[in-house]
C-alpha cells in the first residue's frame, strides 16, 4: 500500500491569507467562498482564471476537485490546477501529483506525479517533499534512490511534518540512505512522536522499552505507548496492556491490562485477544469466566495463534467453558501442532495414544510424541520414553526408553526420573551406560534423529 499524503490533502485548503497583488475581485471571490457563496466566488474568479491568474485558477481547480458550486469533475479540476502550476502555483503543483498518483480523471501515471511533486518540494512544499521521498524509497516514476528519499524526507521534516520526521527517524534506524544512527532516530522520533504522529509514539515506546540508542526506561515506554494506545494504535494497546500485567514501569495493576487488552483484542489484535482469555481463564482483573475465556481464545486461534488453539483444545477436552467435545479438542491440537507447537504436538499425540477423539493409533501418538520431543517438551520425552518401554508404536527398546527417560528427567520430568529408575533395574550396566551415552548424543544434537 502506498504510504503518500493523499487522502490526507487531495487538494489544499483554500489559502485565507494575504491577498496582496490579487486585486479586488480575487478578494471578493475569497469572501463569498469564506461565506460559503460559490456561484459568488465562481463568478468573480473565472473571468481572473481566463485572464491568466494562477490564484484563481488555482481556487477553480479546488471547486471542481470537491463539487463546490458545480459539478465534482475531475477533467476540469486537472485543467485548471495544470493551468495555475504552469505558473509556479505550488499547491496546485503538489495536488497535480496527488492527482496522477491516483489517476484522479487522469490516467495514473508515476512519472508525471514525479514532476509536479518536484516542482511543488523545489519551493519549499513540505507535502510534495514527502511525497516525493516516498516515490523515490519505492521506485515509482523515478530509479529506487535511498539517498535521494533521505533528503527529500529531511527537507519535509525540518519543516515540521511530522510523518516525515517519523520516516526519517525509519531511514536512520534501518541505515537506508544514510549510516544507521539509533541517536538520529530517537530524535526524529521524538521530534515526530511530539506532534501526535502515532507510528512514532508507539516507535519511540519500544526504543524507551528496548534500550535502544538510549538508556532504557519503562516508564518513559509507558508514557509514548499510552499515547499511541489512546489515538488507537492496537499494538500499543496490547504491550500496555502487558506493562500494566507485568509491572514494567507502571504498579502492577490487572484491570488496567484488562482494559487494554480488550481494547486492542477488540481492534482484532491476535496476541491482546489470547492474553484477554488468560485472564478471564484464570480471573485476573475481571471475574473467572470460561465461556468468555473461549470466546477470545477462539478469536486469536482464528487468526492463527497456535498457543490460543492449543488452549482452546484443552477447553474442549476438559468441558471448560464449552460441552466436552474430544473430537473439537483433536482438531485444535492439530492446528496448533501443524504449526509446530510442542505442547499441542503432545496433547495430540495424547489423544492418539488414548483414543480420545479420534480412533487409537500408537503410531501416531509416537510421530507427534516424537515432534514435540525434538523440541525439547519434557512431558513429550517421557512419553515417548514410555512407548519404546512398552513397545506400543514401536519396536520395545530399553536403552531407547531409558535413554528418553535421562533427557526428560535433565529437562526436569519426575515421572521420567522415576520411570527411568525403574526401567533401569532390568537392565544391564553395558545397557545403561550405552543409554546414556546416546542421551548425551542426542542432547548435542539437539533431540533430532535421536
Amino acid at each position: 500500500m502506498r504510504k503518500l499524503l493523499t487522502t490526507l490533502c487531495i487538494a489544499a485548503v483554500l489559502p485565507f491569507g494575504s491577498t496582496e497583488g490579487w486585486g479586488a475581485d480575487f478578494q471578493k471571490g475569497l469572501d463569498a467562498a469564506v461565506r460559503g457563496d460559490h456561484a459568488t466566488a465562481l463568478h468573480e474568479w473565472i473571468p481572473l482564471a481566463e485572464q491568466g491568474n494562477a490564484a484563481a485558477q488555482f481556487q477553480l481547480g479546488w471547486m471542481y476537485d470537491n463539487g463546490l458550486g458545480v459539478p465534482e469533475n475531475n477533467k476540469e479540476a486537472v485543467k485548471n490546477y495544470k493551468r495555475a502550476a504552469e505558473q509556479g502555483d505550488a499547491n496546485a503543483q503538489y495536488n497535480l501529483g496527488v492527482i496522477y498518483d491516483n489517476g484522479y480523471g487522469v490516467p495514473e501515471d508515476d512519472q508525471e506525479a514525479v514532476k509536479w511533486f518536484r516542482r511543488a518540494a523545489e519551493q519549499g512544499e513540505a507535502k510534495a517533499q514527502f511525497n516525493l521521498a516516498v516515490m523515490y524509497e519505492n521506485g515509482w516514476g523515478v530509479p529506487e534512490d535511498d539517498q535521494e528519499s533521505v533528503k527529500w524526507f529531511r527537507h519535509a521534516a525540518k519543516q515540521g511534518n511530522a510523518t516525515a520526521q517519523y520516516y526519517l527517524g525509519v531511514m536512520y534506524r534501518k541505515g537506508y540512505g544514510v549510516a544507521k544512527n539509533d541517536k538520529e532516530t530517537v530524535k526524529w522520533y521524538k521530534r515526530a512522536a511530539e506532534q501526535g504522529n502515532v507510528s512514532a509514539q508507539f516507535n519511540l515506546g519500544l526504543v524507551y522499552d528496548n534500550g535502544l540508542g538510549i538508556l532504557e526506561d519503562d516508564k518513559e515506554a509507558v508514557k509514548w505507548y499510552r499515547l499511541a494506545a489512546e489515538q488507537g494504535d492496537a499494538d500499543a494497546q496490547y504491550i500496555l496492556g502487558a506493562m500494566h500485567g507485568n509491572g514494567d514501569g507502571v504498579p502492577e495493576d490487572d484491570q488496567e491490562a484488562v482494559k487494554w487488552y480488550k481494547r486492542a483484542a477488540e481492534q482484532g489484535n491476535a496476541t491482546a485477544q489470547f492474553n484477554l482469555g488468560v485472564m478471564y481463564r484464570k480471573g485476573n482483573g475481571v471475574s473467572k469466566d470460561d465461556k468468555e475465556a473461549v470466546k477470545w481464545f477462539r478469536l486469536a486461534a482464528e487468526q492463527g495463534e497456535a498457543t490460543a488453539k492449543d488452549i482452546l483444545g484443552f477447553m474442549y477436552a476438559k468441558g471448560e467453558g464449552v460441552p466436552e467435545n474430544n473430537q473439537e479438542a483433536v482438531k485444535w491440537f492439530r492446528l496448533a501442532a501443524e504449526q509446530g507447537y510442542a505442547n499441542a504436538q503432545h496433547n495430540l499425540g495424547f489423544m492418539y495414544a488414548h483414543g480420545k477423539g479420534i480412533f487409537e493409533d500408537d503410531k501416531e501418538a509416537v510421530k507427534w510424541y516424537r515432534r514435540a520431543a525434538e523440541r525439547g517438551m519434557a512431558k513429550a520425552q517421557s512419553n515417548l520414553g514410555l512407548m519404546y518401554s512398552n513397545g506400543e508404536g514401536v519396536l520395545q527398546n530399553d536403552v531407547i526408553a531409558h535413554m528418553w527417560y535421562n533427557i526428560a528427567s535433565l529437562n526436569g520430568s519426575k515421572t521420567a526420573k522415576k520411570n527411568r529408575g525403574i526401567i533401569a533395574k532390568k537392565m544391564s550396566t553395558s545397557q545403561i551406560r550405552g543409554a546414556r551415552k546416546l542421551a548425551r548424543e542426542c542432547m548435542k544434537k539437539r533431540y533430532k534423529a535421536c
